[in-house]
């Protein structure tokens, strides 16, 4: 450990914080040979009483879905049992304990998170996941997943990835760069050595640890006695890495021919069995006695039943100093041993490894392996599984197919530019229609997540035209991923005329009422909605038919009651839709869902609730690397900051947002962007810049459907702006459309804008009116959620306080100052409930010219407000009796960080005891 103190003194501080009960994460990184491995050897060392896991990615084992999972909880897999039954379940499939299929990734990650605070309940505990470049993705993703969710379970979890290498992601954890040693640490490490031997392998290795002891390792006697020269090393330095190779080919090129043979098949399994390794080798003509070469020299341990490398490099120069024919031979006889030994997921990824060229029947085998890791949820694995199978496959339409597949595969990963590379490699033309819809949907895909959401349509739109009436299933599902397309890039006319090819399909009829033809047809899409609803409630309940609606049509009837202004049911359409995407495992459509969610919260005037919705969800799109889902949900989580009045946050993520948006078409993004910032400068009473930007927000997507939401403040902003004629404009459309939908809150909305638009001798008229449709402001948001335009459960508290205000400073300017105090009073009550500083200074100004009260209110959820996001969460479910289990499978923690979070919120609340949350919540 010569020359890392900084390495030390960070790895220590995380153990220490490990000792005390907290938990923590590193990913080391940095090139091959850097130490990597070392530090985490030294943080074993370190671990004192801790219990330590230990997990080294094997390149060969890198697409065994879980291989690395399993390996690691080896030593405490008893602990399954233990495990509340789904998760439990969950683990035994993926370990391939059991046959069943898992349905939901997220169930597995939770289980992996609990299964780690289970392994630190008596104190505790270590993971080291060595070569995590290595591991399988699968593996990692949970592994990962996990580690961002510690928080008070006393685990610490050490990463290290080489740099630059092919391989499984490590991301979202906090990292630290492992350099080379400065000259001074690196000299101590060549005692022994001549100063002009030292000198030139100090010149070599460039600080690398491993290129330090291995160049002085390759060196012959007489050139570590300095008595030739030069060395045997290039005038000019060498690629570092292909000196530590070189190194390590000598010490492999001086082995007898025999222990070669045995190294080449420990170096092309994936098991580390040794008892594997030596059946195989048998094969080849060699036995243990020949490893004793191998383990004198120190390249491999040798541990009870287990064979291990000192360092991958030397399995890497094990395996590629051997003649090709060799290495196949290895692999033959490493799937034969496989064979009888059960594991058919490894025979066939080795027959795969030992062929020459096409074979159907191993093809057929590794695509049996592409639907036993689907049905695990391991879509990486599946992905290349159906890629290696399709290599091997002669026929052009069955290669073809299988390529298909594993770029669906690679999509659903979240992997989208891998997806497009599969999909750049498909054999065109594709003769079955059913194909050619997967591939139009495989680089649909690419194309909406990086460029342009129009362009996704047309290609979704031109395969639909191609697939035909002969595959109705095919074409309808085509047609309904374009009009989603469509309405994310905020084109009307688009999702129009992908309705319009199969308007008698429920859920594509309500956008072909809505959008096409000369004029809106309300009632009818209103009516069509009523069955998709229905449809949807049902599968909720366990009530529906075989005809069950999959994530695109939840999707799509949520975004439908949306525009319908049916806020309510949109988010009970959402919450489903949510819960289907865990349930089905479909984690790349759940930030979609997520996102549906968020904007029904907004909709509804749930602002700390969409907040939490969004960042929950733009997490996951950074993890899986959805940029396109990222600008939607940093344009949402914006709106609710304006509200706040957050104006560095809301220039950031706006910014962030648009720099995405505005190149590709995705309208509706930029659109929400601009929106926000309308928004903001409208609470700060800076009106002709909120004009500026809701104008410019409702230029981005044009049609008077899509952009009624900020229709409202529009109407404001060009009101307070000095501009009536605009303000006029825009309220006549919101006051149509309200007609129309005949919605509560819609026409609450457009009364308010006809008080401020329309003569004063009417305004009290449409306020008072404006205030009867707002009700009280409902939070609960659940309402009778209803589609025919009755019920009054779509009350937003944030708009009632707007109306308040913008009624009370009428009444001001008429000197009705006694009225005037009143509305304002309940406009600065409502704002201050909500955290909306700059409208509440506002209101709090306009009272006080009033002549009324302005002492600052305490807001109304009192000692509520003093949790953070995450303590709040927790402790509403904790109130509802809900076990601290039951809290962590919702809320993806551990259970011991749950508890974590009451220890810490009951004293701010001033309780002492679960009993007393509830009490404490209504009150």
């Amino acid at each position: 450990m010569r020359g890392r103190s900084t390495e030390r003194e960070r790895i220590g501080g995380l153990l220490a914080d490990g000792r005390r009960g907290n938990s923590g994460a590193l990913l080391l990184h940095g090139e091959a040979g850097i130490g990597k491995s070392a530090l985490l050897d030294w943080a074993a060392g370190q671990a004192g009483g801790a219990r330590v896991l230990r997990v080294e990615g094997i390149e060969s084992e890198m697409e065994l879905a879980y291989g690395g999972l399993h390996q690691l909880f080896l030593p405490v897999l008893d602990l399954v049992d233990g495990l509340p039954p789904a998760q439990a379940a969950a683990l035994r499939a993926v370990f391939g304990l059991t046959a069943d299929e898992v349905r939901d990734s997220f169930t597995v990650g939770l289980a992996v998170l609990t299964m780690l605070s289970e392994a630190a309940a008596d104190g505790p505990l270590l993971c080291l996941v060595d070569d995590a470049q290595w591991v399988d993705q699968p593996s990692v993703d949970m592994l990962t997943f996990a580690a961002r969710r510690l928080r008070a379970e006393g685990v610490v979890m050490l990463f290290a990835v080489r740099d630059g290498a092919p391989g499984a992601t490590v991301k979202g954890l906090p990292g630290l760069l492992v350099e080379g040693l400065d000259r001074t640490a690196a000299a101590e490490l060549l005692t022994g050595l001549p100063p002009y031997a030292a000198d030139r392998v100090l010149e070599e290795a460039g600080g690398n640890p491993l290129a330090l002891i291995e160049l002085s390792a390759a060196l012959t006697p007489a050139q570590r006695a300095g008595r030739l020269g030069p060395l045997a090393l290039p005038e000019t330095a060498a690629a570092l890495r292909g000196r530590i190779q070189d190194g390590f080919l000598e010490q492999v090129g001086r082995l007898p021919e025999t222990a070669r043979l045995v190294l080449l098949v420990a170096a092309a399994d994936d098991t580390g069995s040794l008892g594997t390794v030596l059946e195989a080798a048998r094969e080849l003509g060699a036995g243990v006695e020949d490893l004793e070469p191998a383990e004198r020299a120190g390249l491999v341990v040798l541990s009870g039943e287990l064979v291990r490398f000192r360092h991958p490099l030397v399995r890497y120069a094990a395996y590629r100093s051997a003649p090709l024919a060799r290495r196949i031979a290895a692999h033959r006889a490493l799937a034969g041993a496989l064979g009888e030994a059960g594991q058919p997921h490894r025979r066939a990824w080795h027959l795969a490894a030992a062929a020459t060229g096409p074979d159907e029947g191993v093809a057929e085998e590794l695509e049996r392996v592409a639907e036993w890791a689907g049905n695990r949820q391991a879509m990486a694995s599946a992905s290349a599984a159906y890629e290696r199978a399709a290599q091997l496959t002669a026929d052009r339409d069955l290669r073809a197919r299988r390529l298909v597949q594993a770029a669906r595969k690679a999509a659903d990963a979240g992997q989208d530019e891998r997806c497009g590379a599969l999909a750049d490699q498909v054999p065109l033309p594709l003769a079955d229609q059913e194909v050619a819809a997967d591939f139009a949907r495989a680089r649909a895909v690419v194309e909406l997540g990086y460029r342009s959401p129009a362009a996704a349509a047309r290609i979704l739109l031109d395969s639909a035209d191609a697939t035909g009436a002969g595959h109705p299933g095919a074409t309808a599902s085509l047609l309904v991923d374009a009009v989603h397309a469509a309405y994310s890039g905020g084109d009307a006319a688009l999702m129009a005329e992908a309705a319009a090819r199969a308007p008698g399909l429920p859920v594509l009829a309500v956008p072909a009422l809505l959008f096409g033809g000369d004029a809106p047809d309300v009632p009818g899409a209103l009516a069509a909605l009523r069955p998709l609803v229905a449809a949807t409630d049902a599968a909720g309940t366990g009530e529906a038919d075989t005809d069950t609606p999959g994530v695109m049509e939840r999707l799509m009837t949520g975004i439908h009651c949306l525009l319908a202004g049916d806020h309510p049911t949109a988010r009970r359409v959402a919450l489903g839709a949510v819960a289907h995407c865990r349930d089905q495992g479909i984690s790349g459509w759940l930030p979609t869902a997520l996102d549906l969610l968020v904007r029904t919260e907004l909709a509804l005037g749930r602002h700390e609730e969409a907040t939490a919705r969004a960042t929950e969800a733009l997490r996951l799109a950074e993890y899986y690397d959805l940029a396109h889902r990222a600008s939607h949900l940093r344009a949402a989580l914006a709106l609710a900051a304006a509200v706040r009045g957050e104006e560095e946050q809301v220039r950031a993520l706006t910014e962030e947002a648009l720099g995405y948006a505005r190149p590709r078409g995705v309208g509706r993004a930029a659109a929400d962007a601009l929106w926000a910032r309308g928004l903001l400068e409208l609470g700060l009473g800076r009106a002709q810049a909120a004009l500026d930007e809701l104008a410019a927000a409702r230029q981005e997507i044009g049609h008077p459907l899509l952009c009624l939401p900020l229709l409202p403040d529009l109407v404001e902003a060009a009101v307070r702006a000095g501009r009536p004629e605009r303000a006029a404009r825009a309220a006549g459309v919101l006051d149509e459309w309200a007609g129309a939908l005949g919605r509560p809150a819609l026409g609450a909305l457009a009364a308010r804008c006809r008080a401020l638009t329309g003569p004063d001798g009417s305004a009290e008229e449409h306020f008072t009116a404006a205030l009867a449709l707002h009700g009280g402001g409902d939070r609960d948001g659940e309402g009778n959620g209803n589609t025919d335009g009755h019920g009054d459960g779509d009350g937003n508290a944030f708009d009632r306080a707007r109306t308040a205000l913008l009624y009370g400073e009428w009444l001001r300017r008429l000197r009705r100052q006694l009225d005037a105090r009143e509305q304002l009073r309940s406009a600065l009550d409502g704002f201050e409930a909500l955290g909306a500083r700059p409208w509440a200074e506002r209101a709090r100004s306009e009272l006080g010219a009033a002549g009324g009260e302005t002492v600052l209110t305490t807001r109304q959820d009192g000692p509520i407000s003093l949790l953070s996001p995450q303590e709040r969460e927790v402790v509403r479910l904790a109130a509802t009796g809900a076990s601290n289990r039951e809290i962590a499978a919702q809320l993806f923690l551990s259970p011991r960080t749950v508890g974590h979070h009451l220890y810490r919120a009951f004293p701010k609340l001033g309780i002492g005891s679960r009993t007393e949350l509830a009490a404490l919540l209504a009150a």
